[in-house]
């Protein structure tokens, strides 16, 4: 069996760590994205998560809009064409993620950011960028319960309608 070193490098501790403080989470609206080129029509949930204010900036939310579109009009992998769309204004930085069910049970999760905390420039992440944080992990959780509640407990007849209608609005 290989033998692994860990290091413990404190320089990869962030200084100034913060205490964990909650944040906003509200449904903003269900969106209806259509595919021009096709004629799909995505039903996506539209999520903001927000740190000290109740909403992302609108500017934020709008960009996030038309990237979601842009993302899923590409996208081509097997899927239900639902999902939701998480945009959250972070202390240090803007996330887009844009999240759509496949394959019975698999979660696919495209992530845009901007570094600078501007939320006009976002771009793809990198492999060296973290994919989701601890606030974004309790909206997937909750879809995660929802998509189980409504698809996979019922197979044979799956509630698309009631997944979409299972909204999160809290402060965690």
């Amino acid at each position: 069996m290989r033998q692994f070193a860990v290091a413990r490098d404190p320089s990869l501790i962030k200084k100034n760590m913060q205490p964990y403080e909650a944040r906003s989470f509200r449904f903003i609206e269900l969106l209806s994205i259509v595919t021009i080129a096709t004629g799909v029509v995505w039903r996506m949930k539209l999520y903001g998560i927000a740190w000290q204010r109740d909403l992302p900036r609108p500017e934020l939310v709008e960009n996030a809009k038309i990237i979601a579109a842009e993302q899923l009009a590409a996208e081509t992998a097997p899927n239900y064409k639902v999902g939701f769309i998480g945009v959250h204004d972070g202390r240090d930085a803007c996330f887009v993620f844009v999240d759509f069910w496949g394959n019975e049970n698999e979660l696919f999760h495209r992530v845009f950011l901007s570094r600078s905390n501007d939320p006009t420039i976002l771009s793809p992440a990198e492999a060296a960028d973290s994919s989701v944080c601890v606030w974004d992990l309790r909206l997937q959780s909750f879809e995660r319960e929802a998509w189980i509640k409504h698809v996979l407990h019922q197979p044979d007849a799956p509630d698309f309608d009631g997944y979409l209608s299972e909204r999160l609005n809290e402060r965690a």
